[in-house]
């Protein structure tokens, strides 16, 4: 039987080829783009998994609300100085660790380079447990000078993974210092949150270098067996009020911990939690997630959505072998499993098909979603199983409608009738919906995708308050080595060919710093919180930052420095005392003006205010407004702009470099090289500052291409069962059509006719579409602080393309039909 079966469905497929073509390719294609949507799901998910005793490991993360927009900020990092009261306060707590990330400088055969790393204390690999290929975790970083490397570091450095008990030469503070390598981890895998290759000690003074002034580094911890997190994040408002000092401003108590709140987020759920995390490991978000696996489905929907509908249109030529079969003494289950297993062998072909295009798209899209995206048949992370799933469910879903129809037909009725391509009662209808689904699917994903390009463009080309083009940053320019040449490098490189300016800041394109202090405004009873960053004199002209009211700091004027030693001593602290008792001039933007209640800008010149910049003792440092410039968003477009301060603090981050020549990597170089004759032992890494802000937005350019790409084939797949439905109709209309042509019916009349079948059903899907698309990207822009208006246009050139390939589609069809000669038309059975 099931050999009969075969041979029939082999010979069905044979005879109508263009059938067999749209069917396996068209659900090839929804299959493929399936897998690989599933991968990418399941490899965003699994996060972090590879932890052991992950149910139990935290990561304690900021939240802050800004008082006066109430913004609510996020971040995976948190105070340092969070550590020791919850390891105190919460007896569930088995294990906590700071863990300050760093970049340290490592001394190779006389050459210096980089290396990201972790310092932290002595318990770190008890809550994180990284597999160990050599020295032993427990006791890698029982000393001061304890050193554990992963196994590219290791390999980088010496050659080989056997590195325990050798020296490593450190660069800290222009000092060299020895460390002893302990132990060898394995490499972090790319689905991790954390991204380090060294592991060191802490020390003391690190760990207290900034209290609960600054979020500096990451808090993880370890719950006991059975302890429950909710329950430790309920007592948080209470153990902040017996931890937080207050200190005074202005000689009001504050507490530093009022605008900051904190929670624990499980080790699995840091990457998808929302909070901003390094630019190197961005985070996702759920909804990101679930939009893509809601596409997989739709877009296999689709492709079944095309089985369904071709098997309806040929259920009329079908009528007659259903019913010899039946008068042969064929039952309805026995009809019924033959056309589910045409269905599945028809979608295991298809398969064989998706898996290989699977195979050769997902280099492609790791590389576009920076996700490592393999596909394995079997052990860990094998899709055989969910492969051979997605065969069964879609092979039978995509059948059972086709099979229970085909197999009702009543013989009799069928063959009194010599009914051979009758159109089954009811299907027609089932068809248009199936078509008004799949267009409302692929009209939606095409205004998505505009809307998505649209928000992309809009936030790479709009007034960001300073000039993009044809900057260079250089990062690490506060180094210890670097700060006593400073003022140097700036005038060398000054002096290059091809350079406009230069300037340093501790803000920059793209920036991760945030940097807060306290200002009391006279006649307001509470502070207000307000950005406060380094920049020299030359900062505003650089960045091309427009100055509304006043002058920009200056290097003539000595209130305009606020520059004290770095190094504690008499002498800072004579600094810093003389700094308390003259005060500082500073350069603030518009919004921080707004905030301080000057509607106007020159209205702020010359007023006087109080920043909590000095050790409690002598107070609130005098700060004199001279200037006021334009807004600047050097963050993503996401965050609103932030209110600063600027001061000549003399001790930067970043070194940027306007060019003007035609060549810039010729400026680059050249920077490079008065680099490293002032300071060689500090590595040069500059970057252009467009390319920086570029991977701003790379997470949104690649869903926006993703969404792009998946919309296309979208459409690929609707255009297919199109075309498909458009032959059949075409066919089973002949005779109807060498009527209407000999009664007049001229070869645009007939195409219009037919065309407009299939364009009725793109229409209705407009109007599905449509809402759920723009409540969709209304959502999606909000997360925007600067987004574009989300007017008709994009929904309606959606429409009008979907519109434009439904007529294509069909129009072949119905001009050949249409110029055929009525005389075959109507000898046509």
């Amino acid at each position: 039987m099931w050999r009969n079966y075969l041979t029939v469905a082999m010979r069905a497929l044979a005879k109508n080829r263009t059938y067999a073509f749209i069917n396996i390719f068209g659900l090839a294609i929804g299959l493929a783009a399936s897998i690989v949507l599933m991968l990418y799901v399941r490899y965003e998910t699994s996060y972090d998994d590879w932890v052991p005793e992950a149910e139990r490991v935290y990561q304690v993360q900021s939240v802050f609300t800004d008082p006066e927009t109430g913004h609510v900020s996020r971040q995976q990092g948190a105070h340092g100085a969070v550590a020791e009261p919850m390891r105190k306060d919460f007896p569930q707590i088995e294990a906590i660790a700071r863990a300050d990330e760093d970049e340290a400088i490592l001394v190779k055969g006389g050459e210096v380079r980089f290396a990201a790393m972790v310092k932290t204390e002595a318990n770190f690999f008890e809550i994180l447990e990284l597999p160990f290929l050599a020295g032993e975790r427990s006791t890698a970083l029982a000393q001061a000078d304890s050193l554990a490397m992963s196994r590219r570091a290791a390999v980088a450095h010496f050659g080989t993974i056997d590195a325990a008990g050798r020296t490593v030469t450190q660069v800290v503070r222009g000092e060299k210092r020895e460390l002893r390598v302990t132990g060898v981890f394995e490499d972090l895998p790319r689905n991790s949150h954390m991204n380090f290759d060294l592991v060191a000690r802490i020390t003391p003074e690190e760990a207290e270098n900034c209290g609960w002034g600054c979020v500096n580094g990451n808090v993880y911890l370890k719950l006991r067996p059975g302890a429950s997190a909710p329950v430790i994040e309920a007592g948080l408002p209470a153990w902040e009020k017996r931890n937080i000092p207050p200190v005074d401003v202005g000689g009001k108590k504050v507490s530093e911990g009022d605008a900051f709140d904190w929670r624990l987020v499980n080790i699995r759920d840091v990457h998808l939690s929302g909070a901003d995390g390094p630019p190197e490991r961005p985070g996702n978000d759920r909804g990101t997630i679930a939009t893509f696996a809601i596409i997989a489905l739709l877009i296999l929907g689709i492709a079944s959505a095309n089985f369904v509908n071709l098997a309806t249109a040929r259920a009329g030529q079908r009528a007659r072998e259903v019913a010899l079969r039946k008068v042969l003494g064929a039952g309805r289950r026995q009809l019924v499993m033959q056309f589910l297993g045409e269905s599945l062998l028809l979608t295991g072909v298809a398969m064989l098909i998706a898996v290989a295009l699977a195979e050769v798209a997902l280099p492609w899209l790791s590389q576009l979603l920076n996700a490592d995206l393999n596909l394995r048949y079997v052990g860990d992370g094998g899709v055989l199983l969910p492969v051979a799933g997605l065969w069964l469910v879609v092979g039978l879903a995509g059948g059972l409608y086709p099979a229970f129809y085909l197999s009702r037909y009543q013989p009799g009725a069928v063959l009194k009738a010599n009914r051979s391509s009758a159109e089954p009662a009811g299907t027609g209808r089932l068809r248009n919906l199936l078509v008004v689904a799949q267009f409302a699917v692929s009209i939606g994903l095409i205004a998505c995708t505009l809307v998505i390009y649209a928000q992309t463009r809009f936030v790479q080309t709009a007034d960001a308050g300073y000039r993009r083009d044809g900057l260079l940053q250089v990062d690490n320019l506060n180094r210890a080595a670097m700060v006593p040449v400073t003022e140097t490098l700036i005038r060398e490189v000054a002096r290059l060919p091809g350079v406009a300016s230069v300037a340093a800041a501790n803000i920059s394109v793209a920036s991760g710093t945030t940097l807060n202090t306290a200002v009391q405004v006279p006649g307001r009873a509470n502070p207000l919180t307000v950005g406060w960053y380094g920049a020299s004199p030359e900062f505003f002209e650089t960045m091309g930052v427009k100055l509304l009211a006043g002058r920009a700091l200056s290097r003539g004027n000595a209130r305009d420095s606020m520059w004290t030693p770095i190094e504690d001593g008499p002498e800072a602290d004579a600094a810093v005392a003389a700094l308390a008792q003259r005060g500082v001039n500073v350069v603030v933007n518009r919004l921080a003006a707004t905030q301080f209640g000057f509607t106007d800008p020159a209205q702020a010149i010359g007023r006087t205010l109080g920043a909590d910049q000095l050790p409690d003792a002598l107070g609130l440092l005098p700060i004199t407004i001279v200037g006021v410039v334009e807004d600047s968003r050097f963050r993503s477009m996401r965050e609103p702009p932030e209110p600063m301060i600027f001061s000549d603090r003399g001790v930067y981050r970043t070194l940027i470099v306007r060019y003007a020549s035609a060549d810039p990597e010729s400026v680059r170089k050249a920077v490079g090289a008065v680099w490293r004759k002032l300071a060689p032992e500090v590595p040069y890494e500059a970057d252009y500052a467009d390319t920086d802000l570029a991977e701003l937005y790379r997470a949104d350019r690649a869903r926006g291409l993703g969404f792009a790409s998946f919309a296309g084939l979208a459409v690929a797949i609707a255009c297919l069962g199109l075309f498909g439905l458009a032959a059949f109709t075409a066919e089973r209309r002949t005779k109807e059509i060498g009527i209407r042509k000999v009664f007049g019916a001229s070869v645009a009349d007939i195409v219009a006719l037919l065309a407009w079948q299939f364009t009725r059903p793109v229409i209705v899907a407009n109007l599905a579409a449509w809402p759920v698309a723009w409540w969709l990207m209304r959502d999606w822009l909000n997360g925007f602080d600067l987004r574009i208006d989300l007017g008709p246009g994009p929904f309606v050139l959606a429409g009008l393309i979907a519109l434009a390939i439904a007529i294509g589609t069909v129009a072949g069809h119905a001009l050949r039909i249409a110029r055929t000669n009525p005389i075959h038309a109507l000898r046509y059975e």
